[in-house]
Formats: structure tokens, C-alpha cells, sequence
């Protein structure tokens, strides 16, 4: 066996004009590939500007009557509608620790729409439904459906919602007994902090452009990045393809 061969391949050292065309062209394909994936979210970062959903500026628009304790039922309402956005999102969405704020508004913004003469009566019904959803092993259980749909019928027209539409469904299951009659200090100091971080959201060209149907940030690192990824890899072989011509380093056949 010669000794004197040395047989090591290295990227960054290469040894032969053909090592160092492959060097070139695969450090070339990696460069435009970093670009294309950081270079866009550099870009998204640099050109996005906070802007609130129309649930914030209506949350923003009566707090200060609400917190004042002067809000009249218009605002109520108002205020409860941007409250549900943002509990509507998700107990995954929301983070825990943000969470109670956000059911103590509902629940306590919806107890001042009651009427005072069925105030008791109302609290006793959720209490009821609280005990029901607890031991309920099926969403289709008569007794539980029933009792979500009465909650449903006394809340929805206070607010104007229809009985059937989402935001109605999620009445029940984000009233909470305890929450009904105060709206403790510390939830009503921390809650504008958490309306504002889940209904404001970075925004540009690039992200209210669609292009294809698909907001054009969305098409362009869900589709197109994977789109150049093969465009690259065909690059690659066609390049190198031709530098073997070239250079004449195929194996032809019959070559050992």
C-alpha cells in the first residue's frame, strides 16, 4: 500500500481544484440558504409595528369608566365583548397566571348586566353548573347540555350575542361563582397589561400582503423556504454535474 497518498477530505482545506470548487459552491448554497431564513425575519423584525386588534381599542376606550365604576351598560357590554376575545383565544393561548384576571372581568362584568332581583338565583345557577361540569363525564349528558343552554338564553341577549354563536358556548364555561360579586384589586391593576399583550400584534407589509390565498410571510416560510431548499439541491447537482465534465472526472464506464 503507498503511504504517500493522503486520503483526507476537509471542507476548509481542500486539496485538489475539484475540493475546492465543491468547497466554493456548497459554502456559496449555504450562504444564500442562511439569508433567505434569517435574512426574512430580520427583515419582519426591522419593518413590524405593534398594532392593536379592534378588541383593544374597545377594551381602552370604556376601562376607565369600568374601573371608575361608572361604566353605564352599553360600556358593560363593550368591555365584556373584549374580555371574551381574548379568553375565546385558548386556555393553551393565554398563560395560567393571566388567566384568573381575565375570568374575574367576565365573570364579574356579566353579574353587573343581571338584574339585582335574580342576581341570587343567577349566582346559585352557576354554582349548580360549576358542581354539574365536575362529575359530567359527557358533553352530551342531558342534564349538562340543558344547564349550559339555560345560562346561555339569560346571558346571550344581555350582551346581544346570538344563542348559538361561539362567543355565547363559551358563557358557561368561563363564568365562575366565585368571581361573580367582586372584582378583586389585584386582577383589575394586572388586567390592561393582559389585554394589551394578547390583542397586539406585530404587523407590516409583509405580514398583511396575501399572496396565493396565504399571508405572504406565511407563504413565504411555510411554502417558498421549502420550495428554494430543492431549487438549491438541484442547483448543486447540476453545478457539480458540470464541473465533472469539465474536469473529466467521471468514471466512465469500463474505468476502474
Amino acid at each position: 500500500m503507498n503511504q504517500d497518498k493522503d486520503y483526507r477530505i476537509s471542507l476548509f482545506k481542500p486539496t485538489t481544484e475539484f475540493s475546492r470548487i465543491n468547497r466554493n459552491l456548497v459554502l456559496t448554497l449555504i450562504v444564500i440558504w442562511a439569508v433567505a431564513i434569517f435574512g426574512f425575519q430580520i427583515l419582519l423584525r426591522v419593518m413590524q409595528t405593534p398594532t392593536p386588534e379592534p378588541a383593544l381599542q374597545t377594551f381602552q376606550k370604556v376601562w376607565n369608566n369600568v374601573e371608575s365604576g361608572i361604566a353605564d351598560s352599553t360600556e358593560m357590554v363593550m368591555f365584556t365583548d373584549a374580555v371574551i376575545s381574548v379568553l375565546g383565544k385558548s386556555s393553551t393561548y393565554t398563560d395560567a397566571k393571566r388567566r384568573p384576571a381575565l375570568v374575574n372581568a367576565f365573570s364579574w362584568a356579566i353579574y353587573q348586566l343581571i338584574e339585582d332581583s335574580v342576581r341570587t338565583d343567577f349566582k346559585i345557577e352557576i354554582k349548580n353548573f360549576e358542581a354539574l361540569r365536575k362529575k359530567t363525564e359527557s358533553l352530551e349528558d342531558n342534564a349538562y347540555v340543558n344547564a349550559k343552554a339555560s345560562i346561555i338564553a339569560k346571558v346571550a341577549p344581555l350582551l346581544g350575542w346570538e344563542e348559538y354563536s361561539l362567543k355565547a358556548r363559551l358563557i358557561p364555561l368561563e363564568l365562575k361563582s366565585d368571581d361573580l360579586e367582586i372584582f378583586t384589586a389585584e386582577n383589575e391593576a394586572s388586567l390592561p397589561a393582559t389585554m394589551e399583550l394578547y390583542l397586539t400584534h406585530n404587523r407590516s407589509v409583509l405580514t398583511d400582503t396575501v399572496f396565493l390565498g396565504f399571508p405572504f410571510h406565511y407563504f413565504y416560510t411555510a411554502i417558498f423556504l421549502l420550495v428554494l431548499f430543492v431549487v438549491l439541491c438541484w442547483i448543486y447537482c447540476f453545478a457539480i454535474d458540470r464541473v465533472h465534465t469539465k474536469m473529466g472526472t467521471y468514471n466512465k464506464p469500463g474505468n476502474k
